[in-house]
């Protein structure tokens, strides 16, 4: 494993996989925010529905 590392620079290597992820990881979350069912931004509305079938505690509480 160690010629891997004579072969390729460690630094530039790390730089370019974590540029990679980041990148990966932010085109993910925008495909998330762009659908109307995984949207946790602007999806409000589907939080506030299931809010309105909880039952509220009894008063001795």
């Amino acid at each position: 494993m160690y010629r891997v590392w004579q072969i390729f620079d460690p630094r530039r290597t790390l730089i370019a996989l974590f540029a990679f992820l980041g990148i990966l990881a932010f085109t993910i979350h925008f495909i998330l925010l762009s659908t109307p069912d995984w949207n946790w931004i602007s999806g409000g509305a589907s939080v506030s529905a299931n809010s309105g079938e909880m039952a509220p505690l009894p008063p001795g509480r």
